[in-house]
């Protein structure tokens, strides 16, 4: 089967399909159709030798969607303490109360340190941290108080579903209850994280002390009938196999198709260095690009698929602008969870290397906030297209 050379958006295509694998051919002619893949197409996808054309097909979608457009942001990662009840096998990052390695911010620090990385204009603060046992929900509501009235402008990120669900049980509130108040304080929209693999066998074994993948899904799902729009995210590269990729996948599609309320995709690498599963190899680069290709594919509802080049070193992240991907996420500044998993990255990266990142890529980078608005900025201020 041949597809011919098609039009997208103000781009054409230089070439026009071919693979020699017969596999990929009828799942082309529905990409070209804009027909919904399957579960059986996904596997497919990910058995296919040929990963040019799986390449090609996810950069046509890419490109259908986006042109040559890629996004990037200006934020900041607070991370607040690594003090935590869970004990996930798939994580560096937690420590137990009592552990000289443990920390914990108090409030004017945690100000401080989001002050420190203020000075390029940051649109969003994301936060993330560990499970504390102690830390009532009320810190945690006036520390994105404190942000607010230090930051008004700041798009704030924070807290995952898991996070949320925690938070609820300690206050005794329901999820409910608790995302009311969340966004009382100016939580504005949450992130993606603690998802890890939906299947309950593998969730059994690399994180069995979090929420399961039910509860993170109707979280996620009364998070955005509340107004929340949050990302997503999958780690791959562990112990999980291609049905169990899958099937997270299009749990989040279903989702997706209920709510909207998902803004981007974004695949998680598992490092497993100062782990419990530290045995495992890490992913190939070849692994790394597979997955970012079969994720747009696959997720025709999501708009955005992330290259977090955090995880995926900025050169993966590059390539993978050419495999599906429309964002590298943003400076970051001081990422603390993948890097006590062994993430030789950099801890963040100006908007200037990621301009070059990108048009190097011969994408066209565009500045977004949290919401994908385009960005507009002159010299240390900014403004969002509204």
């Amino acid at each position: 089967m041949s597809i011919p050379t098609v039009e997208i958006g103000s781009n054409t295509t230089a070439a026009p399909f071919r693979t020699h694998d017969p596999r990929l051919e009828p799942i082309a002619a529905k990409v070209m159709a804009r027909e919904r893949l399957t579960a059986e197409d996904g596997l497919a996808l990910y058995a296919s030798s040929d990963v040019l054309a799986v390449g090609w097909l996810a950069n046509h979608v890419r490109e259908r969607m986006h042109g040559l457009t890629t996004f990037f942001n200006v934020n900041r990662h607070i991370n607040p303490t690594n003090v935590c009840v869970a004990n996930c096998r798939l994580c560096a990052f937690g420590r137990k109360k009592g552990d000289p390695n443990g920390y914990t911010m108090g409030l004017e620090e945690a100000w401080t340190s989001a002050a420190s990385g203020y000075s390029e204009a940051v649109t969003e603060f994301h936060i993330v941290g560990g499970l504390h046992p102690d830390l009532p929900l009320e810190f945690f509501l006036d520390l994105v108080r404190g942000l607010k009235e230090r930051f008004p402008k700041v798009h704030v990120k924070a807290f995952t579903m898991v996070e949320v669900s925690f938070f609820a049980r300690r206050a005794k509130l329901t999820i409910a209850q608790t995302l009311v108040k969340l966004r009382e304080a100016g939580v504005d929209s949450m992130p993606g994280g603690g998802a890890e693999i939906f299947a309950p066998r593998v969730r059994s074994i690399i994180c069995d002390h979090k929420i399961d993948g039910s509860e993170w899904i109707e979280t996620a799902r009364l998070a955005h009938k509340m107004g929340f729009k949050s990302n997503a995210t999958m780690l791959y590269g562990h112990i999980e196999n291609d049905e169990d990729r899958v099937d997270h996948i299009l749990k989040l599609r279903d989702l997706q198709d209920d709510t909207g309320g998902f803004q981007t995709f974004i695949p998680l690498a598992f490092h497993p260095e100062n782990t419990a599963l530290a045995h495992l190899p890490t992913t190939s680069g070849l692994t790394d690009i597979r997955q970012i290709a079969v994720s747009r594919l696959l997720l025709d509802n999501f708009a955005h698929i992330k290259a977090y080049w955090q995880m995926l070193t900025p050169k993966i992240a590059q390539l993978a602008l050419l495999f599906g991907a429309d964002d590298l996420d943003g400076t970051v500044i001081e990422e603390k969870i993948y890097h006590d998993a062994g993430a030789t990255t950099p801890q963040g990266m100006t908007r200037k290397d990621l301009c070059r990142l990108i048009t190097e890529a011969g994408r066209i980078p565009v500045e977004r906030d949290t919401l994908y608005r385009p960005v507009s900025r002159s010299e240390d201020s900014f403004t969002v297209a509204v």
